[in-house]
């Protein structure tokens, strides 16, 4: 493991993307390297969306469609999964009709859907967590992933997750690919009370297995407080008092040949990896699939991760408002950082090597800030250029 897992608190991730300076190099260096604000990589401005809430999750077609997703937190958001057109304007997709919740059709219906993605065949795959205005036991029979074919806008298929979850569950992050040659899906569950877990679905059968469930890498690390804009993250419920939200297993990303997952807590430090064929095996206990389990180090707080063709690994350093990548190595630097990216949450990279990822704000919901909602639409989505292609299939 090299040193540079040991220098990732607060602003000294500015000082790991420099390097070790040589003694020859630190005096004409110390200028550039003494402010924790120098710069080190640009993003620019490639989308603003109007979108009516949150927006979590970010999709891109190889033909350049966007669309994000905005978990229905509360009951006042119009819809949860939007197309982002080219005024930045974001309209209701497939349809407002889709969007509307309706408990007594759980199968047909869009309930709170926090991430969707593309899979090879650029075909639309949603994650419906279900939960009834962000929080409480999921909708019977809601919790689900939703296929739409972008030709006909249409769904054209709709994977139940129910065997996968439980009354505290919240659905969270998602990736297809193929192991073995099989079509598969991978969750998280983040979990409202912090426990979180890791969903494997055969998209061929539809067999869905719960794993790492009760795990300490899929579950809040206590007493770790967060600050986005200069300020800790902090949530208040009735007359108690302020306290770190809880978030379990969050982002999660799948290595170029898919044998492994890489995923993080959403309140934790560390990065992890697991076995894919572990938990995708039904005949593999709970202690064959966590003795897969890898610990990474730390790599700052994050949300969204993502995976290059060369097996790097992105990191959505909030904390920052900075981008991270891990090398294989274990080498981490901070590769672009700017003001616009507030809550740094889901990233995406398309066949033209273009890094896109979402500032969805979500540090300044109303119930971060005493009830007080802050959020100042539209929200940014940015981009950079990077030097590896896309992981196929994700």
């Amino acid at each position: 493991m090299t040193i540079h897992r040991r220098h990732l608190i607060g602003s000294g991730l500015f000082a790991l993307a420099a390097g070790a300076a040589s003694p020859a190099r630190a005096r004409s260096e110390e200028e550039r390297t003494a402010s924790p604000s120098r710069p080190v990589g640009g993003l620019e401005l490639a989308h603003l969306a109007d979108a009516p809430s949150t927006p979590t999750g970010l999709a891109i077609s190889r033909g350049g469609r966007v669309f994000v997703m905005m978990p229905r937190f509360t009951a006042k958001v119009p819809f949860t999964v939007g197309e982002v057109m080219p005024d930045g304007s974001v309209r209701p997709y497939p349809d407002a009709e889709s969007n509307r919740p309706d408990a007594k059709r759980p199968q047909a219906s869009l309930f709170h859907v926090p991430n969707g993605v593309f899979d090879r065949d650029d075909t639309l795959w949603l994650l419906d967590a279900a939960l009834p205005e962000g929080k409480g036991a999921p909708v019977p029979g809601g919790a689900k992933l939703v296929q739409i074919d972008l030709a006909t806008n249409r769904i054209v298929r709709v994977v139940p997750l129910e065997a996968g979850i439980g009354p505290t569950s919240s659905l969270n992050d998602l990736r297809v690919g193929r192991l073995n040659g099989r079509p598969v899906a991978y969750i998280t569950d983040q979990g409202q009370d912090g426990k979180g877990a890791i969903l494997a679905v055969d998209l061929a059968n539809g067999l869905v297995l719960r794993r790492l469930a009760e795990h300490a890498s899929t579950k809040t690390q206590t007493g770790v407080v967060k600050f986005v804009e200069q300020r800790p993250v902090m949530q208040t419920q009735g007359d108690g008092p302020p306290q770190s939200p809880k978030g379990g297993a969050n982002g999660i990303a799948l290595s170029p040949n898919g044998a492994r997952l890489y995923y993080a807590p959403l309140m934790a430090r560390h990065l992890y990896a697991v076995g894919t064929a572990a938990l995708l095996d039904p005949a593999a206990s709970d202690a064959m699939v966590a003795a897969t389990v890898e610990d990474l180090g730390e790599k700052g707080m994050t949300g969204g991760l993502t995976t290059d063709s060369k097996d790097r690994v992105y990191l959505s350093l909030q904390e920052q408002n900075a981008v991270g990548r891990r090398d294989p190595d274990g080498r981490i630097e901070v590769i672009a950082a700017d003001p616009r990216l507030v809550w740094a949450d889901t990233f995406w990279i398309t066949p033209e090597r273009w890094l896109y990822i979402s500032a969805a704000q979500v540090n300044r919901r109303p119930e971060f800030n005493a009830g007080q909602d802050l959020s100042k639409p539209p929200y940014a989505i940015l981009r950079m250029r990077i030097d590896a292609d896309p992981v196929d299939g994700v």
